[in-house]
Protein backbone atom coordinates (compact mmCIF):
# COMPACT_ATOMS: atom_id res chain seq x y z
CA UNK A 1 0.00 0.00 0.00
CA UNK A 2 0.98 3.27 -0.66
CA UNK A 3 -0.31 6.74 -0.34
CA UNK A 4 1.15 9.83 -2.84
CA UNK A 5 1.17 12.67 -1.29
CA UNK A 6 1.51 16.15 -1.38
CA UNK A 7 2.46 18.56 2.19
CA UNK A 8 1.20 21.46 0.99
CA UNK A 9 -2.02 20.54 -0.77
CA UNK A 10 -5.30 21.02 1.07
CA UNK A 11 -6.72 17.21 0.09
CA UNK A 12 -4.20 15.19 0.85
CA UNK A 13 -4.24 16.99 4.48
CA UNK A 14 -7.62 16.01 4.41
CA UNK A 15 -6.37 12.11 4.17
CA UNK A 16 -3.87 12.65 6.39
CA UNK A 17 -5.59 14.54 9.43
CA UNK A 18 -8.33 11.04 9.27
CA UNK A 19 -4.82 9.05 9.46
CA UNK A 20 -3.76 10.32 12.54
CA UNK A 21 -6.93 9.95 13.64
CA UNK A 22 -7.35 6.64 13.42
CA UNK A 23 -3.86 6.44 14.45
CA UNK A 24 -3.26 4.49 10.68
CA UNK A 25 0.19 4.62 9.27
CA UNK A 26 0.57 4.48 5.81
CA UNK A 27 3.82 4.88 3.12
CA UNK A 28 3.42 7.93 1.71
CA UNK A 29 5.47 9.06 -1.12
CA UNK A 30 5.30 13.09 -2.19
CA UNK A 31 3.99 13.99 -5.47
CA UNK A 32 6.39 17.56 -6.04
CA UNK A 33 3.19 19.72 -7.97
CA UNK A 34 5.86 22.40 -8.46
CA UNK A 35 7.57 20.44 -10.88
CA UNK A 36 5.08 19.16 -11.88
CA UNK A 37 5.61 15.24 -11.09
CA UNK A 38 1.34 14.83 -11.05
CA UNK A 39 1.58 15.57 -14.71
CA UNK A 40 4.11 12.34 -15.61
CA UNK A 41 3.14 9.78 -17.67
CA UNK A 42 3.34 7.19 -14.97
CA UNK A 43 0.85 8.97 -12.01
CA UNK A 44 -1.50 9.75 -14.89
CA UNK A 45 -1.64 6.28 -15.51
CA UNK A 46 -2.80 6.21 -11.53
CA UNK A 47 -5.33 8.86 -12.21
CA UNK A 48 -6.00 10.38 -15.68
CA UNK A 49 -6.88 13.57 -13.46
CA UNK A 50 -3.40 14.11 -12.41
CA UNK A 51 -4.41 15.22 -8.49
CA UNK A 52 -3.41 14.02 -5.09
CA UNK A 53 -4.05 12.33 -3.23
CA UNK A 54 -4.04 8.71 -4.56
CA UNK A 55 -3.88 5.56 -2.59
CA UNK A 56 -2.73 2.46 -4.40
CA UNK A 57 -3.43 -0.83 -2.94
CA UNK A 58 -1.19 -4.04 -2.91
CA UNK A 59 -2.80 -5.64 -5.45
CA UNK A 60 -2.39 -2.30 -7.54
CA UNK A 61 -5.99 -0.99 -7.46
CA UNK A 62 -5.79 2.75 -7.40
CA UNK A 63 -8.10 4.90 -5.64
CA UNK A 64 -8.19 8.72 -5.95
CA UNK A 65 -10.46 11.50 -4.36
CA UNK A 66 -10.16 12.67 -0.93
CA UNK A 67 -13.28 11.09 0.60
CA UNK A 68 -12.83 7.57 -0.97
CA UNK A 69 -9.78 6.58 0.70
CA UNK A 70 -11.37 8.02 3.69
CA UNK A 71 -14.02 5.78 3.36
CA UNK A 72 -11.60 3.01 2.37
CA UNK A 73 -9.93 3.59 5.70
CA UNK A 74 -13.14 3.88 7.63
CA UNK A 75 -14.13 0.47 6.87
CA UNK A 76 -10.90 -1.42 7.03
CA UNK A 77 -10.71 0.39 10.78
CA UNK A 78 -14.45 1.80 11.64
CA UNK A 79 -13.25 3.24 15.08
CA UNK A 80 -13.24 5.95 15.80
CA UNK A 81 -16.04 6.85 13.64
CA UNK A 82 -15.22 9.88 11.50
CA UNK A 83 -18.21 9.33 9.23
CA UNK A 84 -20.55 9.20 11.99
CA UNK A 85 -22.07 6.55 14.05
CA UNK A 86 -25.62 6.29 13.21
CA UNK A 87 -28.00 6.71 9.83
CA UNK A 88 -28.58 10.06 11.10
CA UNK A 89 -24.99 11.35 11.77
CA UNK A 90 -23.73 9.81 8.86
CA UNK A 91 -26.46 11.75 6.51
CA UNK A 92 -25.55 15.47 8.62
CA UNK A 93 -21.38 14.71 8.37
CA UNK A 94 -21.88 14.36 4.24
CA UNK A 95 -24.40 17.23 4.48
CA UNK A 96 -21.57 19.66 6.40
CA UNK A 97 -18.28 17.52 4.68
CA UNK A 98 -19.97 18.50 1.53
CA UNK A 99 -20.65 22.07 2.51
CA UNK A 100 -17.49 22.67 3.46
CA UNK A 101 -15.66 21.58 0.91
CA UNK A 102 -18.19 23.57 -2.12
CA UNK A 103 -18.67 26.69 0.23
CA UNK A 104 -15.48 26.67 1.97
CA UNK A 105 -12.29 24.85 0.79
CA UNK A 106 -13.63 24.78 -3.28
CA UNK A 107 -13.69 28.96 -3.42
CA UNK A 108 -10.53 29.68 -1.47
CA UNK A 109 -9.30 27.13 -3.94
CA UNK A 110 -10.38 29.08 -6.66
CA UNK A 111 -9.39 31.96 -5.12
CA UNK A 112 -5.25 30.98 -4.98
CA UNK A 113 -5.82 29.63 -8.96
CA UNK A 114 -6.51 32.97 -9.69
CA UNK A 115 -4.97 35.37 -7.99
CA UNK A 116 -1.60 33.54 -6.56
CA UNK A 117 1.14 33.31 -8.83
CA UNK A 118 1.00 29.88 -8.86
CA UNK A 119 -1.45 29.54 -10.76
CA UNK A 120 -0.39 31.76 -13.68
CA UNK A 121 1.10 28.49 -15.89
CA UNK A 122 -1.88 25.61 -14.39
CA UNK A 123 -5.01 27.28 -15.17
CA UNK A 124 -5.64 28.18 -19.01
CA UNK A 125 -6.46 31.87 -17.86
CA UNK A 126 -5.99 33.65 -14.44
CA UNK A 127 -8.98 35.45 -13.57
CA UNK A 128 -8.39 37.82 -11.13
CA UNK A 129 -11.86 38.86 -10.66
CA UNK A 130 -13.00 35.95 -10.38
CA UNK A 131 -10.39 35.18 -7.70
CA UNK A 132 -11.90 38.00 -5.97
CA UNK A 133 -15.87 37.08 -6.17
CA UNK A 134 -14.44 33.37 -4.63
CA UNK A 135 -12.88 34.79 -1.59
CA UNK A 136 -15.97 37.24 -1.15
CA UNK A 137 -17.92 33.81 -0.92
CA UNK A 138 -15.86 32.03 1.23
CA UNK A 139 -15.49 35.28 3.86
CA UNK A 140 -19.41 35.28 3.76
CA UNK A 141 -20.12 31.71 4.07
CA UNK A 142 -17.44 31.65 6.95
CA UNK A 143 -20.20 34.32 8.52
CA UNK A 144 -22.51 31.43 7.99
CA UNK A 145 -20.47 28.46 9.54
CA UNK A 146 -19.85 30.62 12.24
CA UNK A 147 -23.21 30.71 13.47
CA UNK A 148 -23.62 27.37 13.08
CA UNK A 149 -20.41 26.08 15.35
CA UNK A 150 -22.20 28.18 17.75
CA UNK A 151 -24.94 25.25 18.20
CA UNK A 152 -22.69 22.60 18.72
CA UNK A 153 -19.04 21.76 19.52
CA UNK A 154 -18.16 20.13 15.97
CA UNK A 155 -19.69 20.63 12.66
CA UNK A 156 -21.80 17.96 11.71
CA UNK A 157 -22.66 17.10 15.47
CA UNK A 158 -21.43 15.86 18.93
CA UNK A 159 -18.41 13.96 17.78
CA UNK A 160 -15.37 15.25 15.39
CA UNK A 161 -16.03 14.06 11.91
CA UNK A 162 -14.20 14.19 8.17
CA UNK A 163 -16.27 17.04 8.12
CA UNK A 164 -14.17 19.42 10.50
CA UNK A 165 -11.20 18.10 8.55
CA UNK A 166 -12.42 19.43 5.00
CA UNK A 167 -13.03 22.47 7.03
CA UNK A 168 -9.62 22.87 8.60
CA UNK A 169 -7.74 21.98 5.38
CA UNK A 170 -9.86 24.78 3.64
CA UNK A 171 -9.15 27.20 5.93
CA UNK A 172 -5.55 26.65 7.35
CA UNK A 173 -5.00 26.89 3.13
CA UNK A 174 -6.85 30.12 3.04
CA UNK A 175 -3.58 31.56 5.06
CA UNK A 176 -2.01 31.46 2.00
CA UNK A 177 -4.25 34.00 0.37
CA UNK A 178 -4.60 36.06 3.27
CA UNK A 179 -7.65 34.35 4.62
CA UNK A 180 -7.08 34.13 8.39
CA UNK A 181 -9.61 32.86 11.50
CA UNK A 182 -10.74 36.51 12.99
CA UNK A 183 -11.53 35.93 16.57
CA UNK A 184 -13.24 39.33 16.56
CA UNK A 185 -15.62 38.51 13.21
CA UNK A 186 -16.23 35.14 13.89
CA UNK A 187 -15.76 33.73 17.58
CA UNK A 188 -17.43 30.45 17.42
CA UNK A 189 -15.60 29.54 14.64
CA UNK A 190 -12.11 30.92 16.50
CA UNK A 191 -12.85 28.52 19.46
CA UNK A 192 -13.54 24.99 16.64
CA UNK A 193 -10.44 26.04 15.28
CA UNK A 194 -8.77 26.48 18.41
CA UNK A 195 -10.09 23.48 19.28
CA UNK A 196 -8.92 21.51 15.98
CA UNK A 197 -5.56 22.19 16.11
CA UNK A 198 -5.30 21.36 19.98
CA UNK A 199 -5.66 17.63 18.47
CA UNK A 200 -2.62 15.34 17.84
CA UNK A 201 -4.06 14.87 14.12
CA UNK A 202 -3.83 18.75 13.56
CA UNK A 203 0.02 18.07 13.00
CA UNK A 204 -0.69 15.93 10.24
Amino acid sequence: MLLYDNPTAPHPRIVRLFLAEKQIEVPRQEINLTKRENEQPWFLALNPLGRVPVLVLDDGTAIAETLAICRYFEYERPEPPLFGRDAREQALVSMWQRRAELEIARPIMFAFRHTHPWGADREPRQVPEWGEICRARALKRLDWFDIELGKRPWLAGEIPSVADFTLLSGLDFGRVIGIKVDAERWPRLARWHASMRQRPSAEA
